[in-house]
C-alpha cells in the first residue's frame, strides 16, 4: 500500500519527467534550428490572401517557437518551385511550406510530372484556415447579379477574361467551373500571384476574377469593383447582401484552405511543437478577428486530422480536373 509520502514522491516524479519532455521538444526545435530563422515558404508573391496569413502568424510562431520566424515568398508555377525548395530541405523544422489547395491538392492532377511527390515527401503539420471567395466584376462589365452575368458572357463568348493568381489554382480552377456550369466561354489570363492579378482587374484588363474575399475586399466596399456572388455554400456575415453562386446554379461551390506541411522525415516532436504553436495562435482572439475580419476562417487541426482531409482533397480535385478538362497553361 502506497503511503502519503511516496504519493508525493511519485506525483513530484511525474511532474518532472512530463517538465524534462516538454523542455526537450523544444530544445530539440531549438537545436534543429540550429539559431537561424525558421523560413515560411510561401509560392505566392507579398500582398496576396495566403501571405496575408502568414504574416498575421509570424510574430506569434516567431514567440512561441523561440525562434525567429521569416516569411519567404518564391512565386511562380503554382506554387511549385516553393514546393520543391521545401521538399529538398533537411528535415530539421527550419523549412515550410504554407500552401494553398492549388498547391498541396491540386497539382499532382493538373501536372503529369513534378518534381516531388506531395504524399511521399511531406509530413501533415495543420490545417491552418479556409477561405471565402467572391466572383468579382470590373464596374465597366454591364451586370449586378449572376445570372446578369451569365447572360452576357453567353452573348459575349469568349469575349470575357478573367485573371488568376495562376493556372492550377483555385481562383483558375473556380472560374473554368464556372465556365462548365455555366455553360459559357471565358478566357483564363494567368498572372503570378493574386496581387498583378487583382491590379490587371482593377486596370480592365481583364472582366472579372474569382478570389478570396480578402484580395478585394476594400475594392468592394470603395466601389472599384463589383462582388457578384460567393462561392460559399452560404451567403457570407461580411457581405450579407451578396447572393451565393449556388442560389443561380446549384451545387457550385468552391473553398481555398491553407495547409501546413514539413519534409518527410521532420522529427514527431518538431511536428508536434509547430502544431502547438498554430493551434494555439488561430484560437488567439486577436488573430481570429483579424482573419475574420477578411473572410478567413481559422482552424489549426491536428497533424492525423489534416493528412485525412488532405488526401480527400487530393482526391476530390483529381475528379474536377478531369471532369472540367483543365490543362496547365
Amino acid at each position: 500500500m502506497t503511503n502519503p509520502s511516496q504519493t508525493v514522491t511519485i506525483t513530484a516524479y511525474l511532474a518532472a519527467c512530463a517538465l524534462s519532455l516538454a523542455v526537450s521538444h523544444g530544445a530539440a526545435f531549438a537545436q534543429s534550428s540550429a539559431g537561424k530563422p525558421v523560413r515560411l515558404v510561401i509560392g505566392f508573391p507579398a500582398g496576396g490572401p495566403i501571405d496575408t496569413v502568414a504574416r498575421v502568424l509570424v510574430p506569434h510562431l516567431t514567440e512561441g517557437l523561440g525562434q525567429q520566424v521569416i516569411v519567404d515568398n518564391r512565386a511562380g508555377a503554382n506554387g511549385i518551385i516553393a514546393t520543391d525548395i521545401v521538399a529538398k530541405a533537411a528535415p530539421d523544422g527550419r523549412t515550410i511550406f504554407f500552401g494553398t489547395t492549388g498547391n498541396l491538392a491540386v497539382n499532382p492532377s493538373l501536372y503529369a510530372k513534378l518534381p516531388f511527390d506531395l504524399l511521399r515527401d511531406f509530413a501533415s503539420v495543420s490545417h491552418v484556415a479556409s477561405t471565402s471567395s467572391l466572383i468579382y466584376a470590373h464596374p465597366s462589365v454591364p451586370v449586378k447579379t449572376l445570372a446578369e452575368f451569365i447572360a452576357h458572357a453567353s452573348a459575349h463568348p469568349g469575349k470575357m477574361h478573367f485573371s488568376s493568381s495562376g493556372a492550377g489554382g483555385i481562383p483558375h480552377l473556380a472560374g473554368e467551373l464556372l465556365n462548365v456550369a455555366a455553360k459559357i466561354k471565358t478566357v483564363h489570363v494567368p498572372y503570378k500571384g493574386t496581387a498583378p492579378a487583382f491590379s490587371a482587374l482593377l486596370g480592365g484588363e481583364v472582366q472579372f476574377a474569382v478570389s478570396a474575399v480578402v484580395s478585394g475586399l476594400q475594392h468592394v466596399k470603395a466601389g472599384r469593383l463589383k462582388a457578384i456572388a460567393t462561392t460559399t455554400k452560404k451567403r457570407i456575415a461580411l457581405l450579407p447582401d451578396v447572393p451565393a453562386a449556388n442560389e443561380t446554379l446549384p451545387g457550385f461551390e468552391v473553398d481555398n484552405w491553407y495547409g501546413l506541411v514539413v519534409p518527410a522525415g521532420t522529427p514527431r516532436n518538431v511536428i508536434a511543437q509547430l502544431h502547438g504553436e498554430i493551434a494555439r495562435a488561430v484560437k488567439l482572439p486577436a488573430i481570429q478577428e483579424k482573419l475574420s475580419a477578411q473572410g478567413i476562417d481559422p482552424v489549426g487541426s491536428t497533424p492525423q486530422a489534416f493528412d485525412a482531409f488532405w488526401k480527400a482533397e487530393i482526391s476530390k480535385w483529381a475528379r474536377v480536373v478531369s471532369s472540367a478538362g483543365i490543362r496547365p497553361e
